[in-house]
């Protein structure tokens, strides 16, 4: 990776920050927007599951979203890089959510890996890897 980011790219980790949150407050609509439709693409979940496939990893996100009825983060980025066609992102995200159809929000803090991959002149969501930070 060189040290050259695209002025794009800064913009485009904006934008995945506003649908990361307004993914755990149940709404997929800017998360959508994000994703790939091409292979390869990948999500390992912050469950344990790993999903492949563009079809199966909308499915899962879409699915993962309709169980959040709120929250809030905030990221620390740890690294991120990008040349004109792939870039990544790594950071920690802590925050409160609270699950449809409980009344207490809860503490959640996941380290996250994320990478991007340029298409049709819009970067795109291709991998995710979230767990659970246990320490710092």
């Amino acid at each position: 990776m060189s040290d050259h980011t695209p002025p794009d790219f800064a913009e485009f980790l904006r934008q995945r920050e506003i649908a990361a949150r307004a993914f755990i407050n149940g709404d997929f609509r800017p998360s959508r927007r994000l994703l790939t439709t091409e292979a390869p693409a990948t999500f390992f979940d912050p469950w344990g599951g790993c999903h492949a496939g563009p079809e199966q990893v909308l499915e899962c996100y879409e699915r993962n979203a309709s169980l959040f009825a709120w929250g809030s983060c905030s990221f620390q980025t740890l690294h991120v890089a990008a040349n004109d066609s792939i870039g990544y992102w790594v950071f920690i995200q802590r925050g409160e959510v609270r699950l449809q159809g409980t009344v207490e929000p809860f503490p959640g803090r996941l380290r996250v890996t994320e990478i991007f991959r340029r298409e049709d002149g819009q970067w795109k969501l291709i991998h995710r890897h979230a767990d659970a930070l246990d320490r710092e």
